[in-house]
């Protein structure tokens, strides 16, 4: 086995004794399983989740953090309007999280960083990820896109695009084209009676509403801008901007990630 092994879920127990005495930070992936138009697949989110942790942990420095398994179920019942959308509740994905964070404390790792797909998952991890810091006393954060999202913009030309859209049309060419039907993709840019409303406005109100109120085909952005030449960009940056995160917190002792001043 490479001793660089960083997938957790294929070593053994010795392995994994082995690994956890060289590294303690994990990486989770926590995805969705959800309508995303009738171009992209239903789990992108889940695919995204774990092919960033992925690609952040190759790139990192040696010894490699670990890499739990990806779970693929999120928060997803303002998609329930669209067959094929699995959902299930708040309470039970932070319960989730919270035992899997409490169970890997055990194990000895110090510092986690759990990686969203889906926005929609956010309320749920963070509180997950509260409760991991109170009962375990560990490092507990959930990227959501916060590392990257204000990069991203500037890519995209298109104002609230937050669903299967030119971001994650983009994506998907550049990491799975043979799943995207470009030639089935429907824009629609949603319009609000308030800014406070608009995804796009700095100064807006987190809101909830079933998509389907919203846009009848469950798209909401513009697919037909996307290209596989943004989204390799837009990778690029995701992937460096949180393993240039994930390499400080290796550095970083628990002591330090509070205390530390530079």
């Amino acid at each position: 086995m490479d001793t660089n092994s960083y997938r957790f879920g294929e070593l053994s127990w010795p392995e994994a004794a082995k690994r956890l005495k060289e590294v303690d930070i994990v990486l989770f992936p926590v995805g969705s399983l959800e309508q995303h138009g009738p171009h992209l697949p239903l789990d992108t989110d889940a695919f995204d989740a774990l092919h960033l942790a992925e690609q952040v942990v190759q790139s990192c420095s040696d010894p490699k953090p670990l890499v739990l398994p990806l779970l693929p179920y999120g928060v997803s019942y303002h998609h329930d309007d669209f067959p094929g959308t699995l959902s299930i509740s708040n309470d039970t994905l932070s319960r989730l999280v919270y035992e899997i964070g409490m169970s890997v404390a055990r194990s000895g790792v110090r510092k986690m960083v759990i990686i969203n797909g889906h926005g929609g998952n956010t309320p749920a991890l963070k509180y997950a990820a509260q409760m991991i810091n109170r009962d375990a006393h560990i490092f507990t954060c959930v990227d959501t896109g916060e590392t990257s999202d204000v990069d991203l913009a500037v890519l995209c030309e298109t104002p609230n695009d937050v669903h299967a859209g030119e971001i994650e049309t983009s994506t998907a060419l550049a990491s799975r084209p043979e799943l995207v039907k470009l030639d089935k993709a429907k824009s629609f840019i949603p319009r609000f009676s308030s800014s406070y409303l608009d995804f796009s406005s700095k100064r807006s109100v987190d809101w909830y509403a079933r998509t389907a109120k919203i846009s009848p085909s469950g798209v909401l952005g513009d697919p037909s801008k996307a290209s596989r030449e943004k989204g390799e960009k837009m990778w690029e940056i995701m992937i460096r901007n949180l393993l240039e995160f994930v390499e400080h917190l290796k550095k970083l002792s628990l002591d330090e990630i509070y205390e530390k001043r530079y």
